[in-house]
Formats: C-alpha cells, sequence, structure tokens
C-alpha cells in the first residue's frame, strides 16, 4: 500500500491535505446512457467489479475519485456512493449541467440555473451518500463567459452554506478557466491534456495561478492504454464508437489513422524503465507539470492496478520528454 507518496507523484489540495497525483475517473464505471440513439457510455459493467476496483483502488493509496451526475444517468455516483460513503479521507469530486433520466438513461438537456445547480447538488449528495461535495465542477465546456457570472456565483453560494468545499469548471479554454479565479473556492480546472495533446496555454495558466488542473482523457480515451488495433472495434454501447465532433481519437469505433501513426511514433519512449504504455502515459503527465492530476478511467481490478502501478515510477525523465517532443514535432 502506499503510504506515503513521493513529493514528485503528490499534490497538496486546497484544504491542505497531501494526496498521490493520480485519481480515478469514474465515467466507465456508470454504464450505459443515451442521447437518442447515441451511445454516451463505455458499455456494460459489473457493479460488483466496479466496487472490487474502488476498493483495491483505495488500498493502493489513491484518494480521489471524479465522476459526474450524468454518467450513466447518475448509476456512476450510485456505484462511487456504495464503495466509499462519508469516509473524511477519500475526496469525491463530481460534476453538474447535463440533465438525464435515470429511469431511461437517455439524456434531457443541459441546464445551468441557480434553481438546477441547487438540485443536481442535492442528487448528487444523496447518490453519493456524502454530508458535503469536496469539489464540484460545472461540466459544460463552452458555457458563454458572462452567463457564467450567475453559476459561479451560485457555487460560492453553495460553498458558504457548507454544501461544497470547493468548485472548478470543466472546460478546454482557456478564457474560461480564468474568468473565476478570484472566487473563493475556485480550486481547479479539469481539461483534455495527453501526450498528444499538451495544451500549453492552459497549463501556464493553471501553474501561474496555483490550480489543479485534473486531466480527462489522460489516456486518449484509451488509445494510450495500447489495447487498440488500427482494425479493432469498440462494442455498440460505448461511446467511442459514436459520430461526435470532439471524438478524434477514434472514427467510426476504430482508431483514427493519424493517432495510430501518432502512437507508433512514442509507443517505446512511453515505455521508458519498464512503464507499460498507460504507465508511461501518466508519467508524461506528472513530468508536464507539477500541477496535473490525472483521472484514467477504469472498469476492473487489473485496470486500477495498472494505473496506480505507475505511481511507483514517477514522472518520464526530461530526456525521455525531448524525444517525445521530438518525434511528435514530425507528424
Amino acid at each position: 500500500m502506499l503510504t506515503k507518496p513521493d513529493n514528485t507523484t503528490a499534490i497538496t489540495l486546497w484544504n491542505g491535505r497531501e494526496i498521490p497525483r493520480l485519481g480515478m475517473g469514474c465515467w466507465a464505471i456508470g454504464g450505459p446512457s443515451y442521447a437518442g440513439d447515441i451511445p454516451l457510455g463505455w458499455g456494460e459493467v459489473d457493479d460488483d467489479e466496479s466496487i472490487r476496483a474502488i476498493n483495491r483502488a483505495v488500498d493502493l493509496g489513491i484518494r480521489l475519485f471524479d465522476t459526474a451526475s450524468n454518467y450513466g444517468a447518475g448509476h456512476s455516483e450510485e456505484v462511487v456512493g456504495r464503495a466509499i460513503g462519508n469516509r473524511d479521507d477519500i475526496v469525491i469530486a463530481t460534476k453538474f449541467g447535463h440533465a438525464t433520466d435515470e429511469k431511461t438513461r437517455q439524456a434531457t438537456g443541459a441546464f445551468a440555473d441557480p434553481a438546477f445547480i441547487r438540485q443536481s447538488a442535492e442528487t448528487s449528495l444523496r447518490r453519493l451518500r456524502r454530508e458535503r461535495l469536496d469539489l464540484l465542477q460545472f461540466h459544460l465546456n463552452d458555457f458563454p463567459l458572462e452567463a457564467s457570472d450567475e453559476v459561479f456565483g451560485t457555487l460560492e453560494t453553495l460553498k458558504a452554506e457548507g454544501k461544497i468545499d470547493a468548485f472548478g469548471w470543466s472546460t478546454d479554454y482557456p478564457d474560461r478557466a480564468a474568468r473565476h479565479l478570484d472566487r473563493n473556492g475556485f480550486v481547479s480546472v479539469q481539461h483534455t491534456m495527453n501526450v498528444f495533446e499538451p495544451v500549453p496555454e492552459m497549463i501556464a495558466l493553471i501553474e501561474k495561478n496555483g490550480l489543479i488542473s485534473i486531466n480527462r482523457g489522460p489516456l486518449a480515451m484509451g488509445l494510450l492504454s495500447g489495447k487498440f488495433t488500427p482494425g479493432k472495434t469498440v462494442g455498440e454501447k460505448d461511446v467511442r464508437g459514436a459520430s461526435l465532433d470532439w471524438m478524434i481519437y477514434f472514427k467510426d469505433g476504430k482508431i483514427a489513422p493519424e493517432f495510430a501513426a501518432r502512437l507508433d511514433a512514442v509507443r517505446n519512449l512511453l515505455t521508458d524503465g519498464g512503464r507499460t504504455l498507460t504507465q508511461g502515459a501518466l508519467a508524461w503527465l506528472w513530468a508536464r507539470s507539477p500541477r496535473t492530476l490525472p483521472i484514467p478511467g477504469f472498469r476492473t481490478v487489473a485496470q486500477v492496478e495498472e494505473n496506480a502501478g505507475a505511481l511507483a515510477k514517477g514522472p518520464l525523465p526530461s530526456d525521455v520528454m525531448s524525444r517525445i517532443d521530438e518525434a511528435l514535432s514530425g507528424l
């Protein structure tokens, strides 16, 4: 068990607590959900295995789990709640903004008015079996800047009421991340970041302002796990098979050819020091910035063990980082 993380793979949170610089992303364990016929989940799941995986992560020292109110139409939050409950040594981050119907598992719209935010927070508290939400994140990536003032004003009020401890924005836009820097309780930005998307402008903003960079897509939707060959197709209930504008790593359920080429260019470099490809992708993020906290997804105990195993190996060496930059610059 990891009891004291090395300082190169640790981070201090807004509340002064030091935790390993690795969380677990809980989208996949939510199971299927849809927008009409379009899948928004990662396929069928085994809740018992999900709970075993969460417990194994905790045993290995993981102290942060990231979910959302719409993952599996709320099922992800429920599973996390069953596994973790109100343990005060575990940080649970969740998100709001996308509404779903629990019974039909259908998306029903995107909302950000104060009444919806309050209702969503209360629902998340119930599902997660928490007395207070550790980190509540706004889930609407490109929400208009000026309109977001009311959203984050509501979050400040919820913090003052003791409903939440801190808040952030799940957005890939630096101007949105910068909008609420002065608000008491704004501590993090969740954004896409991985070997293929180093997002220098966002990282510069986060480092300058001492925020936490929560990295979604650290394995490029599974591409950096090495488990997909160019001809392999994902399941029919898998979001990676959907025709969505932001689904750049997979096309028609298969690896996009341009990303297959990028993966081939860095595969051997990422496995430096006996790392698996997955562990190398996480090690790249730690080497990229001291503020990064990747949240790779999981569905099994084995995946959790591989992810957590990256902590012992630490960040990639600087010379390997330089060689990766060189390898990708020519593509």
